[in-house]
Formats: structure tokens, sequence, C-alpha cells
């Protein structure tokens, strides 16, 4: 097997500036083998998780209700491997209108949110390209928090860097401007070519090259983790779009970074072996929360058929709650239809019967109630 450190991902070159950057070779690298027994085993044993996942929710009838929880647990957690402080629980309060205690920094997941949903609905009618691309940055950045014009959804005509003051003292110097689009050129291409290299692989090498080029000004992380998705749905690999990796990168983020900046030195193989083992993790890990989800779906549902007139009611809104188990009396009544009074008659059964609690017993207005149980499932593997 071709060792890892032979394969040339690309050059340092000095600049005009008096810096080196990162000039990218013909890209997918040629020398680099992949039937090395650690990683076909590694390979084998994500492809055998991701299949359990992947059949587990075929058999889901309610799934997109749960599916918009998993893409808001991945937004809060990409959105803090690059520093936002901002919690899931954060960004489930603000969606009530609740923005009191919330930091300033939730409007970063938000945004997340909103860029994944449309990059998902974009796939449906168009095929994953650089024009899909760009239109799922433009979402994420529109409006977003920055200390500069970050231009979204448009490929960068400036010099950027990762860490340090400027490109003289950065960690990382991607590739000058004039450069990107011909390297995201050859990235396009390979989202359907080289059909030989096994699709979860394909996938590791399509993050780790998007982040190598780091083609935007802002918002490179988030939008190259969301490439994974968008390319493992695209590939059929997955059915409904519910692995994202974020919890495992967040897990080991210094190792996730270092292993990444190892690749742009040839260090190819080390990183598909790290990108296969979160596969497997994060496979593993959504397969037990779904089954406790289901579990918990079955018990509630079962509780309030109990409920006489209310149960219907109480069905409408326990739908909801998987998408948004953080709800005030007006969510209640926009997702039953009810009166005021209505909705606080229903809140107050769900309340006493312990399936709903007020998050501070203190407030007689503006009351927030939490579906904790469920809430505590998607809480419990943040990293």
């Amino acid at each position: 097997m071709t060792q890892s450190s032979d394969v040339l991902i690309g050059r340092l070159i000095q600049q005009p500036g008096g810096f080196r950057a990162f000039v990218p070779e013909k890209f997918p690298p040629e020398k680099v083998s992949f039937g090395d027994p650690k990683l076909v085993k590694l390979l084998s044993e994500a492809d055998l998780a991701l299949g359990r996942l992947d059949g587990l929710t075929q058999g889901i009838p309610d799934l997109n209700f749960f599916m918009l929880m998993y893409m808001k647990k991945e937004s809060a957690l990409s959105s803090q491997i690059e520093g936002t402080q901002a919690r899931l629980t954060d960004a489930l309060y603000a969606e009530t209108g609740s923005l009191a205690h919330v930091p300033a920094d939730v409007s970063d997941i938000l945004r997340h949110i909103k860029s994944m949903n449309a990059g998902l609905e974009m796939l449906e009618r168009l095929p994953l390209s650089l024009r899909l691309i760009k239109e799922t940055h433009k979402v994420l950045l529109t409006d977003a928090r920055s200390d500069f014009f970050p231009h979204p959804g448009e490929f960068r005509k400036s010099q950027n860097w990762i860490l340090g003051t400027s490109p003289a003292d950065a960690r990382f110097v991607p590739p000058p401007p004039e450069y990107v689009l011909s390297a995201m050129s050859d990235l396009e291409k390979f989202f359907y070519s080289h059909e030989e290299i096994p699709i979860l692989i394909k996938a590791g090498l399509c993050h780790a090259q998007f982040e190598t080029i780091h083609p935007f000004l802002d918002g490179n992380g988030r939008t190259g983790r969301l490439l994974i998705t968008l390319f493992l749905c695209q590939q059929e690999a997955l059915k409904k779009p519910i692995l994202y990796l974020s919890a495992y990168f967040k897990k080991h983020r210094e190792l996730y970074f270092e292993l990444l900046n190892g690749y742009r030195k040839g260090h190819v193989v080390p990183w598909v072996e790290f990108f296969l083992k979160s596969i497997a993790w994060v496979a593993k890990e959504a397969t037990q929360s779904l089954n406790k989800i289901l579990a918990l779906k079955e018990r509630d549902m079962h509780r309030v058929s109990g409920l006489g007139k209310a149960s219907k009611y109480s069905f409408m809104l326990l739908k909801h709650l998987y998408k948004l188990p953080i709800v005030n009396v007006k969510k209640i009544q926009e997702f039953t239809g009810l009166s005021r009074e209505g909705a606080n008659g229903l809140v107050k059964r769900l309340a006493d019967m312990g399936l709903l609690r007020q998050s501070d017993k203190s407030k007689t207005y503006g009351r927030i109630f939490v579906y904790k149980e469920y809430l505590d499932i998607f809480e419990s593997k943040q990293g």
C-alpha cells in the first residue's frame, strides 16, 4: 500500500505578501490505496452501522418530525465547533419567541437550521453541485453576525486563513482566490466520478478537500459538514438525511482539526480512518436514540389516548413536540387550533400527568413548557 505521507495533495507556494499559501494538485490524489486491512475493517463497520440506521428509518411513519430535531442538534453542534456558545436548548427557546435569556449567538444556530433545510430541499430538485453549495451558503450567512461582509453565496475573491492574526502567522493558508474555482470544479466532478472508491470514503475525501480549499470567506466549516450529508443523500447511501457527524467531531475537536491538517500534508488514510469511525459511532448513537424515541412515543401516545375529548388535541400536540419540544401556550394554540383557554386546559392536563414540565414554576405569564424526556434524548450526546 502506498503510504499516506507519499500522497501529494498540494504545495505551499510563496505569495507576494510574504507568506506561503496552499495550492492543491489535481483532485482526487492518484497515489493512494484504500486496501489496508484496518481501513477495510473500519469501512465494513461503518457500512453495517449506517445500514442498520437506514433500515430502521424506513419503518417510522413520523420520521420527518424527528428528523427536524436531528437537524437542529446538528446545527447547534456544528456551530459550537466554530466557537458558538449557544446550545440546542437556546435555539429551541428562541423558536418559541423567548429571547430574553438566550445568548446573542443563538442566531448562528437558527441560520444554520435554515441553511440545512434549504440545502436538503434543493437536493430534491437539483443535482449536488457548486450552485447548490453556493445557495446553501447564501442562506447560512445572509444577515448573519459578522465583523465583515462575508459575501454570502460567493466564492471568495480575497485571501483567507485559518487561525492566527494574518496569513503570515496562520496555522493554514488555503489556496489564493484565483485557484478556488478550478479546485472546486475538480471537487464537483469527483461527486460523479471515481465509482471504484467506496461512497463513505468519498464522503470523507469530499469534506477534507472542501475544508482545504476553504472557498468562502466565512462559514466553510458548517457548509463543509453539511456537504457530507448532502453527498450521502445524493448517492442514496442514506434514504433519509438523519446522519450528522458534528457530535463526533465536537467530541474529538482537536483531533478533527489535526487530522484535517494532516490530510493537507498528504496523510490521507489517517483522516479517512477517523472519518469512518465517526460514521460508525454516530450511526450507532442515532439508532439507539431512535429506538428510545419510538418507545417514548408509543408510551406517551398510549397515555394521552385516555384523556377523552382531549385525546385528539393531545395527539396533535405530541406530533409537533417531536420537532419543537419547548413550547408556550401560543405555540400550543398554533399547533392545535385551540383557543387560549383550551390550550391552557390542555397544557395543564399534560403537565399534571408529567408529560410536560414548566421550565420556571414561579412564572404565571409567559410560561414555557418542556417535553423533557424527549429533549433529554438529544441533549445527552452533545459531546
